[in-house]
């Protein structure tokens, strides 16, 4: 989780971090850290959604 708050603005870049995820294909979790993603070229998706996804 970030110590530090801030408000993604249309335009500006991404400051950098790192979460817990969890990877299907190898059935693991593991860490995702956006610097060394976009160090080695790859594309990344930042989806922002106000409410969660559960059903009620």
């Amino acid at each position: 989780m970030c110590d530090e708050m801030f408000q993604a603005r249309l335009g500006h870049p991404v400051p950098d971090f790192e979460i817990d995820t969890y990877d299907p294909t190898i059935h693991n979790f593991g860490k995702f850290k956006l610097s060394e993603n976009m160090e080695a070229g790859k594309w990344t998706i930042l989806f922002f959604y106000p409410a969660d996804f559960t059903f009620v």
